[in-house]
């Protein structure tokens, strides 16, 4: 499958906007708390960055990584995790960032995985909440955007590995 364009969606200013916003929620929720925040490798790292760098109150950070799309453009439905936590979580507040929440089998594996190691309380962070696709019901906590459909690219989307690093996000047109 190869894309014809793309089309934009979101400017760098858009997406700062919505970071700075989702920041000083987090700041608020947070407060006192000194969360650990994961993000979720590869998708999440731009967000993350970005994220984290508002966030003013203390906190740990970690990762993860999951596998599930591979070269296709839809979830398989067999999640691998590829890099776990070293951080412990029981009794910890934590707030996993991810980059987009599309079918929910990925989200749902990795939050029952982190909710097995005991956290005190445990939220969801997503940049983008796609509904076009979703299998699984996801309690997302904090989002930037909500799409509902197409493929997206960009501020660490990719499709096939490439496209992470444009700083806008666009749907691929095919």
């Amino acid at each position: 499958m190869e894309a014809k364009s793309k089309k934009p969606l979101f400017t760098r200013e858009q997406i700062a906007d919505r970071v700075r916003a989702l920041a000083q929620q987090i700041n608020q929720d947070y407060q006192g708390k000194n969360p650990i925040i994961i993000g979720v490798l590869k998708g999440a790292f731009m967000f993350l960055a970005d994220l984290t760098r508002l966030i003013s109150i203390p906190f740990k950070i970690d990762f993860v990584r999951i596998v599930s799309y591979g070269s296709k453009d839809y979830s398989t439905g067999d999640i691998k995790l590829i890099k776990d936590v070293e951080l412990p979580l029981k009794d910890e507040h934590v707030l996993i960032v991810e980059d987009i929440v599309d079918m929910g089998y990925s989200l749902r594996f990795l939050l029952d995985h982190i909710a097995a190691k005991g956290p005190k309380s445990l939220k969801l962070c997503a940049f983008v909440d796609k509904i076009e696709r979703r299998k699984v019901k996801i309690p997302i906590d904090y989002i930037g955007f909500t799409v509902k459909k197409g493929f997206l690219i960009g501020y660490g989307l990719d499709f096939n590995e490439t496209f992470r690093c444009l700083p806008e996000i666009y749907e691929l047109i095919f």
